[in-house]
């Protein structure tokens, strides 16, 4: 039941891929952004930041339990499929690899990571208040 549990959590990083790779696919010509300075590199992090999330979520929760270190491979994760993704871009027409975009990625990546922390100093807090004992009302 562990595995199968384990490969539900995958799915969501395999859909945000996808999409991204789809998204990454589309020409020059195809791809029609708002005419606001930057707008591209905000989309690139929010992204990331998604396939951030999704590769925490794939992590097996004991993993994420034990340390910060699992939970902080998300940045490297991010870095490595920015890299892919800019790579692919360079092959298709009207586009081209950014070391802009790579740096949203990473920046999405970070944003992930620095949410994951917060959600479980959160989910830590909360545990600790639903376990201490309550004082008696006068």
């Amino acid at each position: 039941m562990e595995r199968v549990n384990q490969g539900l959590r995958v799915l969501p990083l395999l859909a945000v891929m996808a999409g991204i790779f789809f998204l990454s696919h589309q020409t020059g010509a195809q791809v029609v952004l708002p005419d606001i300075i930057q707008f591209d590199k905000v989309l690139h992090c929010g992204m990331y930041a998604v396939l951030g999330g999704a590769y925490l979520v794939a992590l097996p929760p004991s993993w994420t339990r034990q340390s910060h270190w699992p939970a902080g491979t998300v940045v490297l994760f991010c870095l490595l499929y920015g890299v892919s993704d800019e790579y692919h871009q360079s092959f298709i027409p009207g586009r081209l690899a950014s070391g802009g975009d790579l740096a949203a990625d990473i920046l999405g990546g970070v944003v992930a990571f620095l949410g994951f922390l917060g959600w479980r100093k959160w989910a830590i807090r909360s545990r600790r208040r639903d376990h201490e004992p309550s004082e008696p009302r006068q």
